[in-house]
């Protein structure tokens, strides 16, 4: 089984920085792409980033110049930088990747527990 599990959610001012960390486990033959998404209060969940192995990156308009992905594809670990925080990013933030189990080509959808960022004075 496939487990993805996210850390690094905090309360940090604004203007103020975070890691995001998102490491996969379990037994598969490929992991690719992998995502940051998010959830506010009384929102949708919306796409944040987006990375694929050969690190050609998508970031949502609202975070462009601000976050940061990047992965190690040796670990299977995806990474957020976020910079910049504002009181609009606080949300429960989802690690979500596509997963090739047993067969390539064939890719199956897992999420993350999910993580919580609070931007607050």
């Amino acid at each position: 089984q496939v487990q993805l599990v996210e850390s690094g959610g905090a309360l940090v001012q604004p203007g103020g920085s975070l890691r995001l960390s998102c490491a996969a486990s379990g037994s598969f033959i490929d992991i690719n792409p992998m995502a940051w998404y998010r959830q506010g209060s009384g929102k949708d969940r919306e796409l944040v980033a987006r990375i694929t192995s050969g690190s050609s990156t998508t970031y949502v308009d609202s975070v462009q110049g601000r976050f940061t992905i990047s992965r190690d594809n040796a670990k299977n670990t995806v990474y957020l930088q976020m910079n910049s925080l504002k009181p609009e990013d606080t949300a429960v933030y989802y690690c979500n990747a596509e997963v090739a189990v047993r067969s390539p080509g064939i890719y199956r959808e897992v999420w993350g527990q999910g993580t919580l960022v609070t931007v607050s004075p």
